[in-house]
């Protein structure tokens, strides 16, 4: 009869075996990074900032990525939409900064799986188009089932290079990712596992160009995506005051994958 292994690690269906848990491994792949931010109104924004947190700056981080070259994925890749604001932790034992992520949107189903049950981030599935690219000009967006609800446009203008793209390859080389794992109970009201998750990561930068950046949310209906609309509709309430800056990335992204760890 099939038995679990003290060494390893499984995502579900477990029964059909798991993986020798590596406390070393490094999950290495290609990307290309478009990332926008902007100012919004604090007190809508804390609605989503669990209490345990404080929010440094009332900010909306987009993040666009088209990750390649996989290696788990056998050289695979898949598009990720991920949105996050800059927080502070400070419990019982941990006291940190990072990114607290609201959700992520990818639209392949084995990354969805293993972030949200193994490092907390509430991972969702949405159709993410490439980027289309007639130069200077970037595009892409978010949908589901046809309705669009999210428009990211960048116009290039300057390639960053110096002092400057040092301090991006800095401040990219070690990133605190925060999520929150929470699996209900199963039958009643309340949680089963409720865990706030240091999800470690990185960017090795290798070149950045800055633009202007635009971007359009819709608000969509129940009949439109009846799993995600209220979370769509809550982001898309949020004032884009102003947008603080748009950067266009390349490099290589490494994840801790088993380096996560829960913060108290």
């Amino acid at each position: 009869m099939f038995k679990l292994r003290n060494d390893s690690t499984y995502l579900m269906p477990a029964h059909f075996g798991g993986g020798r848990f590596d406390p070393e491994r490094v999950v290495h792949q290609r990307t290309t990074t478009l990332t926008l931010t902007y100012k919004t109104e604090k007190k809508l924004l804390e609605q989503y900032i669990p209490e345990e947190f404080e929010l440094l700056s009332p900010k909306v981080q987009v993040v666009f990525s088209k990750f390649t070259e996989i290696d788990w994925m056998q050289g695979g890749m898949y598009n990720l939409i991920n949105i996050a604001s800059p927080v502070r932790f400070t419990g019982k034992k941990d006291t940190l900064e990072g990114s607290y992520t609201l959700v992520v949107w990818e639209n392949k189903t084995a990354p969805i799986l293993g972030g949200r049950e193994q490092t907390g981030i509430p991972k969702i599935y949405a159709d993410i188009e490439d980027l289309h690219i007639q130069k200077p000009h970037y595009a892409t967006n978010a949908s589901y089932e046809g309705n669009t609800f999210l428009n990211l446009d960048f116009l290039a203008e300057e390639e960053i290079q110096g002092e400057n793209l040092d301090a991006i390859k800095e401040e990219f080389s070690s990133l605190n990712t925060i999520g929150w794992r929470y699996i209900p109970k199963v039958g009643a009201p309340g949680a089963e596992l409720s865990q706030f998750i240091l999800y470690p990561q990185g960017m090795k930068v290798e070149s950045a160009i800055e633009g202007r950046g635009s971007l359009k949310w819709t608000s969509l209906t129940p009949m439109q995506n009846p799993s995600q609309y209220y979370i769509i509709n809550s982001i898309a309430a949020l004032p884009v005051e102003k947008i603080i800056n748009s950067v266009l990335f390349e490099g290589d992204t490494f994840l801790h994958a088993t380096g996560a760890r829960v913060i108290e």
